[in-house]
């Protein structure tokens, strides 16, 4: 991968990615969306990794979102709006059944808070500051926001926060479960790669079995989820994972997963 706007590194079994554009407080222009499928694609195709990272560089922001600059001199220039991938490269027709680490180190609005909603679990730094304000600029949030948002809190304040675009801080995204942990700034990474480090301990096969069950549940009714949990957990308990696990617990040593 050639990447100009973002950073992949590679730490044993886990991907870090960072947005790298601190100059414009990690904003998303197209190509930096185009880079964010790239990294997030290999990532996804790698079986050695198993779990990512996704945090901005800086202590400033993760992400504030769309490049209004740049879009508004696409607009200036008479070209369309037309985006190569989805905003962010994740936020839609991306399926990844590994998990997703969001490290929220800063203003994280507007996409920038899409694209966080499009992982599987959030962090973030005490300064950290979210909102999606997109109808205050006669737009609505239109990479995941109206529909992730209702998922993760309460309806009610998701509505308050979507209709009067207004910002809140990392306290009330712990109130709400938005995030799970408020740490630190420096703190952040580290916390992020250790519950990274927790995941990889586990069987990958089951892993991405129960994100797979989770996020296809959510779509359907519990009759649904619990027929896909079922056939998911048919296919994981004949893996090799699955007969090491009960074999390390029984002689007392640590498991080597393979991921087969």
């Amino acid at each position: 991968m050639q990447l100009k706007n973002l950073t992949y590194e590679r730490q044993d079994r886990i991907s870090v990615v960072t947005i790298s554009r601190p100059e414009r407080l990690n904003a998303i222009d197209d190509a930096t969306s185009v880079e964010l499928r790239e990294a997030f694609s290999a990532f996804r195709d790698d079986r050695k990794q198993w779990v990512a990272v996704l945090t901005g560089a800086g202590e400033k922001a993760f992400s504030t979102g769309a490049d209004l600059v740049a879009m508004a001199e696409t607009m200036k220039a008479g070209r369309g709006l037309h985006m190569s991938v989805p905003f962010g490269g994740i936020t839609s027709d991306f399926k990844c059944w590994k998990p997703i680490i969001a490290a929220i180190n800063g203003y994280c609005l507007a996409g920038g808070l899409e694209l966080a909603l499009a992982c599987d679990i959030r962090i973030a730094a005490e300064h950290a500051q979210f909102g999606l304000p997109e109808v205050a600029r006669a737009i609505i949030p239109g990479a995941g926001g109206t529909q992730r948002l209702p998922r993760v809190v309460p309806a009610a304040a998701a509505m308050q926060l979507l209709l009067t675009g207004g910002r809140f801080d990392a306290a009330w995204a712990l109130r709400f479960g938005l995030v799970t942990e408020v740490l630190p700034a420096g703190e952040l990474r580290q916390r992020a790669l250790a519950i990274a480090e927790e995941i990889c301990r586990n069987g990958p096969l089951a892993v991405r079995a129960v994100k797979e069950a989770v996020l296809r549940g959510l779509e359907g009714t519990l009759a649904q989820g619990l027929d896909i949990e079922t056939d998911l957990g048919r296919r994981v308990i004949r893996s090799e994972d699955a007969r090491e696990g009960p074999r390390a617990f029984a002689e007392k040593r640590p498991p080597n997963y393979t991921g087969k």
